[in-house]
């Protein structure tokens, strides 16, 4: 479905059904310089199981319009007006990597609006290479190797889909090839500037899971045990063997931590 939110036509994804506000509303929140297509396997299963489903496109990414948000902070307050325009009144939000952050900030600007927290891929503090800022700002296609590289764990570079005749590697590659010039940059610039996780983290008043991948090498899972240990009562999930993109390298396992 559209929305228009700050002015901007917004695309978001419902899972297949009607978004209905009287359901339990779930928030997917893709990760830096992705789209809704990062939740494929997980949208469909939220919307058919009892929940009202977002999964949207943020501000010029997929098919959303508008100009990137560039920092944390305003990604929460416009997650807080998606909800709003829904006509959600609050929401369990789900985020990977930067939408993780997204997820944890809106947790504590906008606490009347967040039921309980999934963050996927996360870390204390979220740092990003100088060279692949400068890639990323160059609009340099190593820029996407980087992350397609780093962001997989090594059993998924060898392949084992399971979808078949699709290869995880560049199925990554060909959505981040998609985005605008500039906003893959605005997106990790915004990771990279963000300090205020373990800050927020003490704030969180709801249930939190965090997942992590064992081998992961964009977010090591040390990085997310530190902010989960910030959260009050907070639950840890590792993956084994799993890298950063866990959606589509362990769907089945994330799903479990998910309902849980």
């Amino acid at each position: 479905m559209q929305l228009s939110i700050n002015g901007a036509k917004v695309f978001i994804a419902t899972g297949g059904r009607e978004f209905d506000a009287a359901l339990p509303t779930i928030v997917l929140l893709h990760g830096a310089g992705f789209d809704h297509t990062t939740w494929a396997l997980h949208s469909r299963w939220f919307a058919h199981h009892g929940f009202g489903l977002l999964a949207p496109d943020l501000p010029a990414h997929g098919r959303s319009g508008g100009t990137p948000l560039t920092n944390i902070a305003e990604m929460a307050d416009w997650t807080a007006a998606l909800l709003e325009a829904a006509g959600a009144t609050k929401a369990k939000l789900v985020g990977h990597s930067m939408g993780s952050l997204v997820a944890l900030e809106t947790s504590v600007r906008h606490p009347a609006k967040v039921s309980s927290l999934g963050l996927i891929g996360t870390a204390a503090t979220m740092t990003v290479g100088p060279d692949l800022l400068q890639a990323a700002e160059a609009n340099d296609h190593a820029a996407i190797d980087m992350i397609s590289i780093w962001g997989l764990g090594f059993q998924a570079e060898l392949g084992g889909s399971l979808a078949p005749g699709l290869w995880m590697h560049a199925g990554a590659q060909r959505v981040l090839e998609q985005c605008r010039p500039g906003v893959l940059h605005s997106d990790l610039a915004a990771c990279n500037a963000y300090q205020g996780a373990l800050a927020a983290a003490a704030k969180v008043a709801v249930p939190a899971t965090v997942i992590l991948g064992e081998r992961d090498m964009m977010t090591p899972a040390k990085a997310g045990k530190a902010l989960a240990a910030a959260i009050p009562n907070a639950r840890t999930v590792v993956l084994p063997g799993a890298g950063h993109m866990m959606m589509i390298e362990r769907p089945d396992e994330l799903l479990t931590a998910l309902q849980n």
